[in-house]
């Protein structure tokens, strides 16, 4: 039943808008809207799971992996072993990775990171989400060269532990 659940839904919906839309609606005319936003990395703060302030813009100069997920929606969770698999095989001076936390409360996603023992940074939105990832349906990724220009982008879920994800990240 929950392998069926995970073949017949790619995102999930959210009807909250307290940190930007992210119900899905994967069309065509979606997609086209999606590529006329700025492609560069915004300027962002995060909250990060110690209590810090990170703004996404000072990651400049890595690679820059940002995956928008929350704990209530299943394929977020379900494509997160890869996530962590593609983290293993990164140099981390060379790439960073911001797990985008968008649950209501950023408690949930902490104690879900420790329960599953997630080695990846967890972070949660810290002002409101900017335009580029004002997307229509999580799980969402977004990776950045090294000048802050996005490189590939992935609404819905994904399995990145794969050859050419780490091909990508470390050319």
């Amino acid at each position: 039943m929950i392998i069926l659940a995970l073949v017949t839904f790619t995102a999930c919906n959210n009807t909250s808008d307290k940190k930007g839309s992210a119900k899905i609606e994967n069309t065509e005319a979606v997609q086209a809207a999606y590529k006329t936003q700025s492609n560069s990395l915004p300027s962002f703060k995060l909250q990060a799971a110690d209590g810090s302030i990170l703004n996404l813009e000072d990651l400049k100069g890595k690679k820059i992996f940002v995956n928008l997920w929350a704990t209530w929606c299943p394929p977020c969770r379900a494509e997160i072993p890869s996530i962590e698999k593609l983290y293993k095989k990164t140099d981390k001076d060379k790439v960073a990775f911001v797990m985008l936390s968008l649950d209501d409360n950023f408690n949930s996603a902490k104690r879900f990171a420790k329960t599953k023992h997630m080695q990846l940074p967890i972070y949660y939105p810290a002002e409101n989400l900017p335009s580029l990832f004002n997307i229509n349906g999580i799980p969402a990724t977004f990776i950045f060269d090294e000048k802050g220009e996005l490189i590939k982008s992935n609404i819905g879920m994904d399995d990145y532990n794969t050859s050419s994800y780490v091909q990508l990240l470390k050319q």
